[in-house]
């Protein structure tokens, strides 16, 4: 299984060094799920740059013959302004993660996408808000999963106050917990474990 994505994928200020997804493997090794867990997330990229690296990365981590898995998560570098504007225009950030998951289909992957999450600026928060409606839409008229955090860490005091305590972006392991514990029933039920 490969988790690729942004800084949040990779735990960047988790002190634990497990970021959402490594506790998220953990919990699926708990439960019985056996897996390889590979965590290919880089700071500061955007979809468009994870759209140029993520295939050649993952095809050897994913050989013929396995339960393939892909677990996405982008669009927090997409949104945040430079020059003025987005980093990468939100039209081009939809048709990057189509791009990935048209490919990842074809080689009958299977895919979860996770929503990029809120940060401390209240006016990239909308702008990420935005891209998480339209990467939802997307998601569903494809039927790909997608994990809709984005509101729900928004709304969650331990993930905001650690991230105001931290660089503006990024959480300590308390708020890495959050995102998590929030993600973790969808996430099992997509491995096909069964939630008492």
């Amino acid at each position: 299984m490969c988790f690729v994505g942004e800084s949040f994928v990779a735990g960047v200020g988790d002190q634990q060094c497990l970021g959402w997804a490594g506790r998220l493997a953990v919990r699926a090794i708990a439960a019985g799920q056996p897996l390889t867990y590979y965590n290919l997330g880089v700071r500061r990229e955007t979809s468009t740059r994870l759209h140029a690296r993520w295939l050649a990365e993952c095809a050897p981590r994913l050989p013929a013959g396995c339960d393939g898995r892909l677990v996405l998560s982008t669009g927090v570098n997409d949104t945040m302004h430079e020059n003025g504007r987005p980093r990468v225009p939100l039209e081009e950030s939809v048709a990057n993660l189509a791009g990935v998951l048209d490919t990842a289909r074809a080689r009958e992957w299977s895919v979860l996408v996770v929503a990029p999450p809120p940060v401390a600026d209240a006016a990239h928060t909308d702008r990420i808000a935005a891209l998480d409606e339209r990467f939802a839409t997307h998601c569903d008229a494809v039927g790909v999963p997608y994990l809709r955090v984005h509101t729900a860490l928004r709304d969650n005091r331990v993930w905001m106050a650690e991230v105001a305590a931290g660089d503006g972006a990024h959480p300590g392991a308390a708020g890495y917990d959050e995102f998590a514990e929030l993600s973790a029933p969808y996430w099992l039920r997509w491995l096909g474990i069964t939630i008492s």
